[in-house]
């Protein structure tokens, strides 16, 4: 994958829910065209954000057995906008694991400000597949460069954060 949209989990729940943080800064070239005088966050990119999101939980939820791609956004309605210095939440939910894929539903919030809501629906690429190897692969939801980002109550060092060590 080329971009990474979230910076970060906030919550992971194996099989259930993930949220993660998006910071939205000027030092992403694109805002600076999106729209020139008012940058914005495009939806696309918030899409994005929200795919890489409900990927990683519905991947991680088989263990990462498939390759997991976007395969379609049957809803998705934007409420309002992110600009440079806002934190954007991404929140997904699964609500169908199959075989052949899932769907999440997802918001993004800054605040407690609507920005988008949705659905985004998955499918699985089978890693043994002849044709997988014909496949552009920087272009899936997640790979495996980006399972750092799961590491939730983790500290800059790798080691357990205070959080996390009172939970055990």
């Amino acid at each position: 994958m080329r971009w990474f949209w979230i910076d970060r989990f906030i919550e992971f729940e194996s099989g259930s829910h993930a949220r993660a943080i998006k910071n939205v800064t000027l030092a992403e070239e694109h805002l600076h065209d999106h729209f020139p005088g008012f940058p914005v966050m495009p939806g696309s990119l918030i899409i994005e954000g929200l795919a890489q999101t409900g990927g990683i939980l519905l991947g991680e939820n088989s263990n990462f057995e498939h390759i997991v791609i976007l395969a379609k956004v049957p809803k998705m309605t934007f409420h309002s906008w992110a600009c440079p210095g806002d934190s954007m939440i991404y929140s997904a939910r699964l609500i169908d694991i199959r075989d052949e894929g899932g769907t999440v539903e997802c918001t993004a919030h800054v605040g407690e400000r609507l920005v988008a809501d949705g659905e985004i629906m998955f499918a699985h690429l089978d890693q043994r597949d002849p044709q997988f190897g014909a496949i552009d692969q920087k272009n899936f939801v997640f790979s495996m460069n980006l399972l750092g980002i799961l590491d939730v109550g983790r500290a800059g060092d790798g080691s357990a954060s205070d959080a996390e060590d009172a939970d055990s």
